[in-house]
């Protein structure tokens, strides 16, 4: 059954709380349809002095703006205040009840330049009536493992809300493609507008193929429908109706030593079909 999700994905440079209410109370008043908005890395918070506690005074704020307008918010990601002192680079996303659904704290910061404290767990949250979505933080792109456990814990679309100033977005753009390609997912690489990114924003489909892309580093809005039920299709008949990678595995098959995590890969966990997280 075809589960669409019309979303925007808001390429822009970092704001203030008021400016990004502003914006996200006019796009919703352009495009109607839109359920879920989607900001960059960042978007709200640039400095690590602006770190609050998860449920500060700007938490309170973003949970009260999206039960008001009645939409799916995820404004990129902020600075969290650990209870343990600590200062995290933190993926926040809110309801349209007004709730925070999910926060998700960079496992990989971009070393030596960003000093946040990395987090330890992946997170996946529940759209109800659309389907699971994935968080990644920029450079968590960069680590297969991070898509892979987000796909295996049952997402259909990974979020990647990212601010990359340099050079490397051209390689950025491939691996958003692979992992959406390896992982039969959708994964949307959000990047911040100039001057605080250099752009090229896109979203792509569990096939690998591009749905909307923005050309440079001017201030943007993606729109789309991802249909996230295309992820069970893709699966089922393959990538090109040929590549089946969740179905590589038989639960009988022997384990597969993996050397590199002092673990194994076993067949019998392999498919991602625990939707009960």
């Amino acid at each position: 059954m075809s589960r669409p999700l019309p979303l925007a994905l808001v390429q822009a440079p970092t704001r203030t709380f008021d400016e990004y209410a502003a914006e996200v109370r006019q796009l919703g008043q352009d495009r109607p349809h839109v359920r879920l908005v989607v900001h960059p890395e960042l978007h709200l918070c640039e400095r690590m002095e602006d770190a609050e506690p998860l449920d500060g005074p700007r938490d309170r704020a973003l949970a009260q703006l999206a039960g008001d307008l009645g939409l799916w918010l995820a404004p990129g990601s902020v600075y969290e205040r650990g209870d343990d002192g600590e200062i995290y680079n933190t993926a926040v996303v809110y309801s349209p009840e007004g709730r925070r659904v999910a926060s998700y704290r960079k496992i990989f910061p971009w070393r030596p330049y960003e000093k946040t404290k990395p987090g330890d767990r992946f997170v996946v949250f529940d759209m109800a009536g659309y389907g699971r979505i994935g968080l990644s933080i920029c450079y968590d792109a960069w680590f297969p493992e991070s898509t892979r456990h987000l796909a295996w814990m049952g997402a259909e679309l990974v979020l990647n809300f990212v601010q990359t100033p340099t050079v490397d977005r051209t390689q950025e753009l491939v691996l958003a493609r692979a992992n959406a390609i390896v992982n039969q997912v959708f994964v949307a690489s959000l990047n911040a507008a100039a001057p605080h990114g250099v752009g090229r924003s896109l979203l792509v489909d569990p096939e690998g193929n591009v749905r909307a892309e923005a050309a440079g580093a001017e201030a943007t809005v993606l729109t789309d429908v991802v249909d996230l039920a295309a992820v069970e299709t893709v699966r089922q008949y393959g990538t090109a109706g040929l590549n089946r990678p969740w179905a590589q595995w038989s639960p009988d098959e022997k384990p597969l030593e993996l050397p590199l995590y002092s673990g194994v890969l076993d067949p019998a966990r392999w498919v991602p079909e625990d939707r009960s997280l």
